[in-house]
């Protein structure tokens, strides 16, 4: 089980993550975006971490919505509105919980690509988050069904980002920024379903 504290230590963890990559992931977004998507993610999470000791005495549902409401008013681009409505309809559904395992993760991932994909109103195969976040809660579905540990859910589900990830390299851009370059975006990883895997990697370190 998982409960507020930790959950603020995985926060605070995945700002330091996404700090130290700001700039591989902006230089992602430089040749198909508007080469700001490190740097605005970063600036995001940078303000999560002034927040974090009053986030700790909210119950978790409340605390991924603020954390939503705080990445769209902060962090510019698509990357706000999209993470921000991830982490706000995750928080809808944990509610008012105060404790989660892995059960209550996978709903909250699974809602949270429902609000990105409206919010986008984008699917799988247009070089987008997407491509990382599907895989990724398919496949930690379907080791949960086959009752592996959690250890073995989260790496399931990272090793299909990071195949998700391989294949935004192969498609062209039909959404967002990066739909401008057309062809030209074909060889270049998608920064959001990047930034995904990053920050799906670090929350399984906590485990």
């Amino acid at each position: 089980m998982t409960d507020q504290k930790k959950v603020v230590e995985i926060l605070l963890s995945v700002y330091k993550v996404l700090d130290e990559n700001k700039e591989f992931l902006t230089d992602l977004d430089n040749v198909i975006g508007d080469g700001d998507h490190g740097i605005n993610m970063a600036r995001g999470f940078a303000e999560i971490e002034k927040q974090a000791d009053a986030l700790v005495g909210k119950d978790i549902g409340n605390i991924l919505k603020t954390v939503g409401m705080t990445l769209v008013s902060k962090v510019g681009g698509s990357s706000g509105p999209l993470y921000g409505t991830a982490f706000m309809k995750a928080g809808m559904t944990i509610g008012a919980k105060t404790e989660i395992d892995m059960n209550d993760f996978l709903g909250a991932l699974e809602v949270a690509i429902e609000g990105v994909k409206a919010r986008g109103k984008s699917t799988t195969g247009e070089k987008t988050m997407l491509d990382a976040m599907v895989p990724a809660l398919d496949a930690m579905k379907a080791a949960a069904a086959d009752d592996a540990d959690t250890k073995a859910i989260f790496d399931a589900g990272i090793k299909a980002a990071e195949a998700g990830v391989e294949y935004t390299k192969e498609i062209i851009a039909t959404k967002g920024r990066a739909s401008y370059v057309g062809e030209r975006s074909i060889g270049h990883q998608d920064p959001g379903a990047t930034s995904f895997t990053l920050i799906l990697t670090e929350i399984s370190k906590a485990y």
